[in-house]
Order: C-alpha cells, then structure tokens, then sequence
C-alpha cells in the first residue's frame, strides 16, 4: 500500500519488564519480528529495534501516519511482560521520554535513508539519582539552542532513572538549527562534569552507556 511521503514520524521509545528470568523464545521474537515486519510493508512503521538487559527490554519504533503503542505489534510478548503502573492503570509497555536529539523529522520523505545503515543499535545507561535532574537540565538546553552536532537517526529517552538511546552507524553529523555555529551550551553541560552523572555497568568497560543485543532490528 502507497502512502504519502508528506505523512509525519514518530520516533518511540518503549521500556518493558520480563515478568521471569530467562530468554525470550525464538518463537515469540518471530512473532513480533514478523508483525513489524507487516507494518513495514504497509508503510506504516519505518524502523524498529528491540533490545535486551537481562529481564529489561527496550524498544524503538518510528511509526508513519498515525501513532500507536507497541501492544498492537508486540502483542505476542504481553503474557511474559509484567506490569508497570502508570496513573489509575497499569500498562506492558511504559513510554520513554524524549529528552535528547539532533534532528526533528519533518515528515516520512525527509526522514527516509538513502541507504540503509550498516548497524541499528541500542544502548542503555543508568543515571545516579542525585543527578538524574542535572542530566535532564543540560541535555534540554542543549535541544533549545539546537546547535551541537550529531547523528541525525539519535535520540535519547528517560524512564525513571534509565536512558535508552538509539543510533545508526555509520553516524552522520547534523544539528536542529542546520547551522555551522558552534554550541555554547555544551560548555554548561562539560562543566557540570558528565561522568559524575552515570552508573557504569558492567560489560560497559567505563563507558556511560552500554550498548545492547539486538532480538531485531528492521527498517
């Protein structure tokens, strides 16, 4: 099925809790594989990811056209999710906060790849509790002004104190303003002392955020 190109993106991010230790069954990974996969076809899912860190799972989706939550096309792992409260409800999938990007997608047909990547990836940070607001302070400013260079395809949501980001490589480098102007408010956020705000977890070999398997990844 055709759809206009002028139909507009939205990038999701979506964490979810394993209800039991253990892996998720192929089956089961098919399963959602393939209902993406189908909303891919239709033209109404552009790329999807799905992550994991031992019963955490991450998800990513930029949906065409209309938003809707991931229950629709990841309904085959709701019997292994537990719940998470979420005001007078509960819901499988708890919906992340943008907080962090370097371009806005404008519309389908700005937001395409020429090309595909050569890697879709996840990674996932913790942030220290005392320091979780700092984060959140400086990464908004750095959005407000919009001069600071990155990968076009990045972004970064927060759940409680758990930043999941998602990237493509190779990475380009763009900024919201489209500018060549150089970034004041880096110079804030590089003063606050960025280390001192993260959890290093294991595997991650010192770095902030460690990167995650992939169950898939499609676009």
């Amino acid at each position: 099925m055709e759809r206009s190109n002028q139909l507009p993106v939205f990038r999701r991010h979506y964490r979810a809790q394993l209800a039991s230790d253990g892996p998720v069954s192929e089956e089961t990974v098919l399963a959602c594989r393939r209902n993406a996969e189908k909303m891919l076809g239709e033209g109404r899912l552009m790329t999807c990811g799905l992550y994991v860190y031992g019963r955490q799972l991450f998800l990513y989706a930029e949906l065409v056209g209309e938003d809707c939550p991931p229950d629709t096309f990841m309904a085959p792992l709701a019997p292994l999710l537990s719940p998470w409260p979420h005001k007078e409800e509960t819901v499988r999938w708890a919906r992340m906060y943008l907080v962090f990007y370097h371009r806005v997608p404008r519309d389908a047909e700005d937001w395409k790849r020429e090309t595909p990547p050569a890697r879709r990836r996840g990674r996932i940070a913790y942030l220290k509790e005392d320091k979780l607001f700092s984060y959140v302070y400086h990464h908004t400013a750095l959005v407000r002004e919009g001069l600071l260079k990155g990968d076009k395809y990045m972004s970064v949501a927060l759940h409680e104190d758990v930043l999941f980001s998602y990237f493509e490589e190779p990475r380009s480098s763009v900024n919201l303003m489209g500018t060549e102007e150089e970034s004041r408010a880096i110079e804030a956020w590089t003063a606050a002392d960025p280390e001192s705000h993260f959890i290093h977890l294991p595997g991650s070999e010192g770095a902030n955020f460690l990167l995650l398997p992939a169950l898939f990844d499609l676009g």
